[in-house]
């Protein structure tokens, strides 16, 4: 019997007599996997479902949970150990226990991602292939549904902006972003003409942000399309390549522009633009509004060590948190708060000595980190903390650092750590 790769990569193992390599079927249970996490309109979610089965399929077949991305996995723990010990704070049992629960399955996803790339970050092109096709089917049904180009299309719309197959427009805008980076960064760095074909999948992605009129979502595509540009233009070392990258920032402005002044020549474009362009909204400024209820927020979680108790924000105040770090504190307790905020600073800065290594993922690293940077931003005016990509953003970045950590450890020679074999 002939000898391929262990289950989903690691070790050599027997290649079945029939089918695909178990390699192969791994690979192509990740990408669906990933492909389905632009569906989650009604919960449980396709996703969730799928990501239980594949979890427990490959723990058995041997993936690996290494010390190197312990810091994920101690911090997840401890997260999600305050949200439970701020059950009894709640008011309605069923709902608070369901609530943890999720937080404690996104949290078993996200060391999921770790694993795959910690055991092969050559699987990040399996993950970004999955999340562009999938970006890209999403944001074209967000797009038919806000321009109505089917009977029925209006269920992919919330408050006449596009939500594609999300519940808001403002997780469906942020979804998109990953993916539109993704392929910017392919432009700026490889030759136009030879991926000319990229350019139908990046306007449909940017109109369908354009039309979630998330302002959110806009704030994180140009703040992580701006860092990614300048990371690109800080690593490349040849003066005509810069000019290059310069010439191409500057053609990519004017061609943004253009797709929004057509966009804005529709009429009911033009007012929900008007509308949303707006820094601070009505309810942003308000009595009890937004910005408001983050200082009394955080003023009435001192009196409460664990926590006000999952979704009982809204029963002190008119509405929910809308800020992730706020919401560490009400719903996980003064331990679920304080962790969160040091996981993410820890993601952030441990990542950084990545950005510039010679590595075959390097590009796929710097957008994963501009992405989380803008993400970690736009958790400080909106919650966060279900959003299934924001997780597998934090796997995927633990995966890149353990990765990075034991591929040094392989060059210098110690192999004799078994958990790092």
């Amino acid at each position: 019997m002939s000898l391929a790769a262990a289950p989903f990569g690691g070790a050599p193992a027997a290649r079945p007599h029939f089918g695909l390599p178990a390699r192969s079927l791994g690979n192509g249970g990740l990408w669906i996997a990933v492909f389905l996490s632009g569906f989650v309109i009604e919960e449980p979610a396709p996703y969730e479902l799928y990501m239980a089965l594949l979890t427990v399929v490959w723990l058995a077949c041997g993936l690996r949970l290494r010390r190197e991305f312990g810091p994920l996995i101690i911090c997840l723990m401890l997260y999600v150990a305050g949200g439970v010990a701020s059950v009894p704070m709640a008011r309605e049992m069923g709902d608070a226990i369901m609530y943890i629960a999720i937080s404690g399955f996104l949290a078993v996803t996200a060391i999921f991602y770790a694993a795959i790339i910690a055991d092969d970050p050559t699987r990040c092109r399996v993950i970004q292939n999955g999340y562009t096709v999938s970006a890209v089917l999403v944001a074209a049904i967000g797009i038919a549904g806000y321009f109505k180009l089917f009977p029925g299309a209006e269920y992919f719309t919330l408050y006449d902006r596009a939500r594609g197959t999300f519940q808001d427009p403002n997780v469906f805008g942020p979804f998109l972003v990953l993916p539109t980076v993704l392929l910017i960064r392919k432009l700026l760095t490889d030759s136009v003409l030879r991926n000319l074909h990229l350019l139908v999948p990046l306007a449909i992605l940017l109109l369908a942000i354009f039309l979630s009129f998330s302002r959110g979502a806009w704030g994180a595509l140009f703040a992580s399309v701006l860092l990614v540009y300048f990371l690109a233009l800080v690593g490349e070392h040849s003066g005509a390549r810069k000019a290059r990258l310069v010439f191409l920032g500057i053609f990519g402005v004017l061609a943004v522009f253009a797709l929004v002044a057509a966009a804005l020549s529709i009429d009911t474009v033009a007012d929900m633009f008007e509308q949303r362009a707006r820094l601070v909204q009505e309810y942003d400024g308000a009595r009890l509004g937004r910005f408001a209820r983050y200082a009394l927020g955080f003023e009435l979680v001192m009196e409460y060590p664990l926590g006000l108790g999952p979704l009982e924000f809204n029963k002190f105040f008119p509405e929910d948190e809308h800020n992730v770090y706020l919401k560490g504190f009400t719903t996980y307790g003064w331990l679920g708060g304080t962790v969160y905020i040091l996981m993410a600073v820890w993601t952030l800065c441990a990542m950084v000595p990545l950005l510039f290594r010679a590595r075959p993922w390097t590009g796929f690293t710097q957008c994963i980190f501009a992405v989380f940077a803008a993400h970690l931003v736009l958790s400080v005016v909106i919650d966060t903390d279900h959003w299934r990509h924001m997780y597998m953003l934090y796997g995927l970045a633990w995966g890149l650092i353990a990765a990075e950590k034991l591929g040094r450890s392989r060059t210098t020679g110690q192999h004799n750590d078994p958990l790092r074999a």
